[in-house]
């Protein structure tokens, strides 16, 4: 099977100068940052490179990028999100901000489920709202006995939801589907969630940018599917957050979409129109691009991602067996246990593979409670730097 992960060479891949490639030496084997070692889709290719020969480098207007992604999820998900009234912002976690700066005041609660996305801490802390964490079970889902809590927690409601709360507005912010456990919450664990929401008064925000990302289902195994939170009952008034980046390798050419519930339409109204400043009309050309015509090479990515997921059980389980990993049904990420690894190896893997193996991972603790002793490996790359990666990491510890 070759898929577009499999066309560039390492030597090609370290020619690019993004964080990726630019962040640690030659030596180390980068399988850190959401970035995939891919040869590019021909149809963003073609789309820039028009857009840049007939000079349509000016300011992005309109919902040309809401109209798309309505497209790419009527095909996807046989849904179709309201473009009309969706909002086009910079990226993902700026329009996170600007939904969070409508929904709640400085001060007010934001509820999150650790682990996940490192940046959910860092945007929310700097914008004066408190974090209230709600972390997945031991299987990686949703616990709603401890979302009840953190809901509680963070309206300053009774425990059951029948007390008064302290009137302060809370927003629970939900990756869907999940980083860096890979968790794609199912359609009835999102309604429980959205039910429990409603109960306690909180809104509800989700991360869509990994939706695209789900299984195919190879040699047998199943597949899996995203479950758009706006397609929910009880997500009426909820607001989903939606970009090609991370499916199209595009973090270099940002954009997103807000996309509402028909009871949040308002809201999206009240964000400023200078929140929209920031949108790079190339990079809209370049994921409308990708989401009309970009999903042949999606399917075809999707596929080297699963085979990767098994290939690294495999080598884990040959190479470094006291590391447990389970593949996600979403994303191109590996959430790896490592505490059963000896010593400093099991307490601080991340310092560990980069100093012992020279392969850099994602330090887990960044991710939040539960994130202690893991790391996140970047499944999305070929075959013989994943194999090689997982071979110096289990020479390392052998060696110790």
């Amino acid at each position: 099977m070759r898929t577009p992960l499999d066309v560039l060479t390492l030597d090609e891949l370290r020619r690019r100068t993004s964080v990726k490639w630019r962040t640690f030496a030659p030596d180390v084997l980068p399988l850190f940052v959401a970035e995939m070692d891919v040869a590019p889709c021909d149809a963003v290719v073609d789309a820039v490179t028009a857009a840049l020969r007939s000079g349509d480098t000016g300011y992005d207007v309109g919902t040309a990028y809401g109209e798309a992604y309505a497209r790419f999820a009527r095909r996807r998900w046989g849904w179709t999100p309201d473009a009309a009234t969706s909002r086009t912002l910079p990226d993902v976690m700026v329009a996170i901000v600007e939904v969070l700066r409508v929904l709640t005041s400085p001060g007010d609660a934001v509820v999150v489920n650790p682990p996940v996305y490192p940046p959910f801490y860092g945007f929310t802390a700097n914008e004066g709202r408190r974090v209230v964490d709600a972390p997945l079970g031991t299987d990686g889902r949703l616990d709603l006995d401890t979302l009840e809590r953190a809901f509680a927690d963070a309206t300053g409601a009774a425990a059951n939801g029948d007390g008064p709360g302290s009137g302060r507005r809370a927003v629970w912010l939900v990756c869907n589907p999940q980083n860096p456990t890979g968790t794609a919450h199912t359609r009835a664990e999102l309604a429980d969630g959205l039910a429990l929401a409603a109960r306690y008064g909180v809104r509800v925000v989700a991360d869509e940018i990994h939706a695209p990302l789900t299984r195919p289902g190879l040699d047998g195994r199943p597949a899996t599917t995203h479950t758009p939170l706006l397609t929910v009952p009880g997500a009426g008034s909820a607001v989903a957050i939606v970009s090609a980046s991370k499916a199209w390798n595009l973090p270099g050419l940002k954009a997103a979409a807000a996309v509402a519930g028909p009871d949040a339409a308002d809201d999206l109204r009240r964000i400023p129109e200078e929140a929209s400043h920031g949108v790079q009309h190339v990079a809209v050309l370049a994921h409308v691009a990708a989401l009309d015509h970009g999903e042949a090479w999606l399917d075809d990515v999707l596929a080297g991602v699963e085979r990767n997921a098994w290939l690294l059980a495999d080598l884990l389980a040959e190479h470094l067996p006291a590391v447990r990993y389970r593949p996600g049904e979403a994303t191109y990420l590996a959430w790896l246990d490592a505490r059963g690894l000896p010593g400093p190896a099991g307490a601080d893997p991340r310092s560990w593979f980069l100093d012992r193996a020279r392969v850099a991972l994602e330090d887990g603790r960044r991710f939040g409670p539960g994130g202690q002793g893991h790391v996140r490996l970047n499944l999305a790359t070929g075959v013989d730097v994943l194999t090689e990666a997982v071979e110096r990491m289990g020479t390392s510890v052998r060696d110790a």
